[in-house]
Parts: C-alpha cells; sequence; structure tokens
C-alpha cells in the first residue's frame, strides 16, 4: 500500500484464520479493511470520491494484493489519481470495467455505518443489493449498467422538452425507444432482485432467531418500485410528468428494502441494539449466501462492532467465523483476544504503520 489514506504498508502477510487490528483510534485500523474492500469490490464503502482515499500530502495512491482462491491465484492492483480515473489491474492486465474484477475475491463487511441500511432512504439500501449482486453474477452487473446508461439518456431527453417546448411531440414519439430498452433491463434486475432477497431470507429467518434467542422474527420484504408486467403501461401513464419535471419518475432506481421484527418495521420501532442485530443477522446470511452459491467463503471484515454489540451477540458472531478468513479491527486488544481465545495474527497499528503482535 502506498499513500493509501494514512497508512504506511511495504508487505502484509494475512493469516487464512482470524486476524485482528488493534491500535488507538484514528490509527489507520479501519483504512486497512477499506483497502480490501477496495481490491476486492473497486470501491470504498466509506468514500464518496476517489481522491478521499489519497494520503493528503500526495497526488496518487497505489495498493497491490496476491489473492489466492484454490486453485486460482491472482494479482490485483489499483491506481488511484487525484486527476483521473483510477486504474485496476488483474494479473497485470487493465480491466474495462468492474464486472471484471467482481467475483475474484468476495467481501463482506460489518461496520458501525452499517446502521445507515436501516436507518437511511432507500439509496442506501439498493446500494446493498447492487454491491453485493455485482459480486455474485457478472449479468446482473451488466443489466445494471445498461439500465443507468438507459435511465441517463431518457432523462436527458425529457430534459430537453424543458429546454426547447417545441420539440415535445418529438420527444414523445422518441421516448418509447428508450422505454422498450428500460423495460428489458428493469425487468431482468427486478428479477434477481426478488430471487436474490428470497435466497437471503432462508438464512436470514434462522440466523436472528438465533441471535435472539428466539424472542424476534424477522423478515425481509423487497419492495419494487413498479411490478414487471405493468412496467409499460406505468411509464406511459406518467410521461407526460416525466416530462415536466425531467426525470423519470418509474423503475428500479425507486426499489426499497424493509426489515420487519414481529411484524413492525425496524427502521420506525426498533430499538439501536435492535437495528444493529439485523445488520449483523443480514452480514452473516449474506456469507452463507455466498459459500452456498459461489461454493467459496467471502472474507469478512469486522470493523470495531465487538464496541456496538453486548455480550451474547458478541459470542454469536465470534462462534460464527471459524473458518472464515477474517479481519476485525478493535480499540484494544485483551479483551478481544480473551473471547476469541486464539487469534491466528494479532496486529498492532498506529500511525498507518502495523506491526506483528
Amino acid at each position: 500500500m502506498e499513500n493509501f489514506r494514512n497508512l504506511k504498508i511495504d508487505a502484509l502477510e494475512l493469516d487464512c484464520g482470524v486476524n485482528i487490528f488493534y491500535g488507538n483510534n484514528a490509527q489507520g485500523k479501519t483504512n486497512l479493511l477499506e483497502a480490501v474492500y477496495l481490491l476486492a469490490t473497486g470501491r470504498s464503502w466509506r468514500a464518496q470520491t476517489d481522491r478521499e482515499l489519497i494520503n493528503f500530502s500526495k497526488k496518487e495512491a497505489h495498493l497491490k494484493a496476491y489473492a489466492s482462491n484454490e486453485p486460482f491465484n491472482d494479482v490485483i492492483e489499483v491506481h488511484i489519481l487525484k486527476d483521473a480515473k483510477k486504474n485496476i489491474l488483474v494479473n497485470k492486465v487493465p480491466i474495462k470495467k468492474l464486472g471484471e474484477l467482481y467475483g475474484l475475491v468476495h467481501v463482506v463487511v460489518f461496520s458501525p455505518e452499517d446502521l445507515s441500511l436501516i436507518k437511511s432512504g432507500p439509496l442506501e439500501r439498493r446500494k446493498f443489493l447492487d454491491v453485493e449482486m455485482c459480486q455474485m453474477s457478472n449479468i446482473y452487473y451488466y443489466n445494471l449498467k445498461k439500465y443507468y446508461h438507459v435511465l441517463k439518456q431518457r432523462n436527458s431527453l425529457l430534459k430537453s422538452a424543458q429546454i426547447k417546448p417545441k420539440e415535445i411531440n418529438s420527444v414523445k414519439e422518441t421516448l418509447p425507444v428508450w422505454d422498450e430498452q428500460l423495460i428489458l433491463y428493469g425487468t431482468q434486475i427486478t428479477k434477481a432482485r426478488r430471487e436474490f432477497v428470497e435466497k437471503l431470507r432462508e438464512n436470514l429467518t434462522v440466523i436472528h432467531k438465533d441471535i435472539s434467542k428466539g424472542a424476534e422474527d424477522i423478515e425481509i420484504i423487497y419492495k419494487p418500485n413498479v411490478h414487471e408486467d405493468i412496467f409499460l403501461q406505468k411509464l406511459t401513464k406518467t410521461q407526460d410528468k416525466d416530462i415536466q419535471t425531467g426525470t423519470t419518475g418509474i423503475g428500479i432506481h425507486k426499489d426499497d428494502l424493509f426489515f420487519l421484527l414481529n411484524g413492525y418495521d425496524t427502521r420506525t420501532y426498533g430499538s439501536q441494539g435492535q437495528q444493529r442485530s439485523v445488520c449483523l443477522s443480514l452480514r452473516l446470511s449474506l456469507t452463507e449466501l455466498i459459500k452456498k452459491e459461489k461454493n467459496v467463503m467471502p472474507i469478512l471484515l469486522l470493523d470495531d462492532v465487538f464496541s456496538e454489540l453486548d455480550e451474547g451477540r458478541q459470542k454469536y458472531l465470534l462462534n460464527a467465523i471459524g473458518g472464515i478468513q477474517t479481519l476485525i479491527t478493535a480499540t484494544g486488544t485483551e479483551d478481544i483476544l480473551k473471547k476469541i481465545k486464539k487469534a491466528d495474527k494479532a496486529f498492532y497499528v498506529k500511525n498507518g504503520e502495523i506491526e506483528l503482535y
């Protein structure tokens, strides 16, 4: 890692089991997990722009990882530039799209920011669906990219009618061309999201029942903005409104997810502890789903989560990470080491430097 955030790392060898990174706050522990996530997905789960990932005093940052997933071995490189688009290489060959990176290394991250899945608006929950599903399916990534390209073109056409009102009739004649493609890709995405949520639900129900010691029944509900069968009808019906606003008001870019505990919406009625439990259950269910669907174990990234969980949930999580390559950040080592009993490797992080404990 070179000039990535505050990290100063020439080489770091992780164990295939449990790796603990401990130290005071603001030393770079989370930055390390962020780097692993970036190498696996091509993006950060924290930063709004790539520029934020570069050390303040530098103009570029570089990451390189050797990933072993028998029988394959890959070298992944990410080069981030302040004034240009980032470059990603796999085995020294530049990739043209993120779809070529997805699936080489699977990661699941659980962090305090996960509460935004429950508390924030639909955008965060759609982002969750898209990132996790892109990791598991290149077809989904392709359809998603195509959909948003078509959406951008359709919105551009709608805005042109606002700029030149005399061209409204021409716009209305052209819209069906974009509508057809929007429906084509949107229908496939809706179907894939519904299937993904159904598969996720199977593990989620059992895991959350265990975490809550039988006290809570969880339900995850996928709510598409429009059903596939009436997509065209809805687009036609809202055409005048779309022209008036200059944007497309119907489609998968308006979908949402809901989490219910004992029949009540967790966002409105759940305590913060219950909301954290939902996020934990969700991440562990995702881990099991990746294992089942892709026949690999993902890397589990746990960012300072033990301080946010009660004793019972801590024990459940520690039991669940057996056999999974896990990276854990914590502010203190003695307490966490006692709970884990046997960490395969422990590292001390200070001022961006990492030393083996």
